[in-house]
């Protein structure tokens, strides 16, 4: 007779800002680990979690430190001294009017607490800063009333580069994934991304020296300009990121997901290969709704080197990734033309 386990899920609902609130669920649950994976989250908890036998992950430094940009920016720029754009803080419009004199124009305002570009806006002149502060408030995640302003770096491209650090190995790389944004949100996102040897070796020792200072092990999506001077250093999640769903698509022999969780696991990663050219492009909402559907779904699976997932969100709004596409190719087919046909795919599923 076989051994069988029952294994179930319970679900509870609780505003994560509450720190007694997550308190009691972790005391009811007692979890092995505790992966975040949102920013408003009452994250100096963590820190007690930690000392009473639970893994955080990646680790409670590193969800404190990258779920607030100020805590991140401050490590890389100022600990590490890794090169980053001009930037100052603000927490009142006076404030960010004041910043925006310092790093001059134009130049980005971003929440402290945010994701896939909530809040985020371009300053072009001093009648935006107004309007910039306001929409910073609104997209701000927490109760952290406060925006970083930067200089604007003249940068070639973007990349992510998705990077596992280990329990007992060494820190590994995946290749480095391209991108484009829009609104401060990712658009399309392909890998490998052409990326010089100089600058590659200059975007891991960045990545390998703030990961290493955060501490655990998981996967970490760590942002870059490559510009004419160099490298900079943009933005760290701790977590799988937006632009690695490329991954899905079959391009290396591990996807992010998989990473991360081998990673958390502690399993042996021997390696990591690129195994096809890839590309990523968002499904966006264009209207508000409490009840999403979708059509065009036959459209995109008939299509061949092509995948979709539907992440299942109860509301829309104009904008919102509501899904992604995928599509791939055999390693050195021009990721161009991959690109092009993710969002070729893309576009024939509609969000109503």
């Amino acid at each position: 007779m076989q051994n069988r386990q029952l294994f179930y899920i319970e679900l509870t609902l609780i505003n994560m800002l509450d720190g007694t609130a997550l308190d009691a669920i972790v005391a009811k649950h007692k979890p092995d680990f505790i992966v975040p994976e949102i920013e408003a989250i009452r994250t100096e908890r963590f820190y007690e979690y930690e000392k009473k036998g639970i893994t955080v992950v990646p680790s409670a430094k590193a969800a404190n430190f990258t779920m607030n940009r100020k805590a991140i920016r401050d490590l890389a720029a100022k600990e590490l001294g890794l090169r980053t754009a001009n930037y100052r803080y603000a927490t009142s419009a006076e404030e960010l009017k004041k910043g925006v004199m310092e790093v001059g124009m134009p130049c980005v305002v971003k929440p402290l607490m945010s994701s896939s570009g909530k809040g985020q806006s371009t300053i072009k002149s001093e009648e935006d800063i107004e309007k910039a502060w306001q929409y910073a408030v609104e997209g701000s995640r927490g109760d952290v009333v406060e925006v970083i302003v930067e200089a604007f770096v003249k940068f070639n491209s973007e990349i992510t580069l998705l990077t596992v650090t280990q329990n007992n190995g060494p820190t590994l790389f995946c290749p480095p994934i391209g991108h484009r944004q829009e609104r401060g949100d990712y658009q399309e996102s392909w890998q490998p991304a052409n990326v010089s040897y100089k600058d590659i070796a200059e975007a891991q020792g960045m990545a390998r020296k703030v990961t290493e200072a955060l501490g655990g092990a998981g996967l970490f999506g760590v942002e870059f300009f490559l510009a004419d001077e160099g490298v900079y250093f943009s933005e760290l999640s701790p977590r799988p990121h937006d632009t690695g769903m490329v991954t899905l698509a079959g391009t290396q022999n591990f996807n992010e997901f998989e990473l991360h969780l081998r990673a958390i696991l502690s399993l042996p990663i021997a390696e990591i290969t690129l195994e096809r050219a890839g590309a990523s492009a968002v499904i966006l909402a264009s209207e508000n709704s409490d009840n999403p559907t979708y059509t065009g779904l036959e459209t995109i699976a008939a299509l061949p080197k092509t995948d979709f997932r539907i992440f299942g969100k109860p509301t829309s709004r104009p904008y919102r990734r509501m899904g992604v596409a995928l599509a791939y190719n055999a390693v050195g087919t021009p990721v161009d033309e991959i690109v092009e046909k993710a969002k070729h795919a893309a576009a024939a599923v509609k969000v109503q």
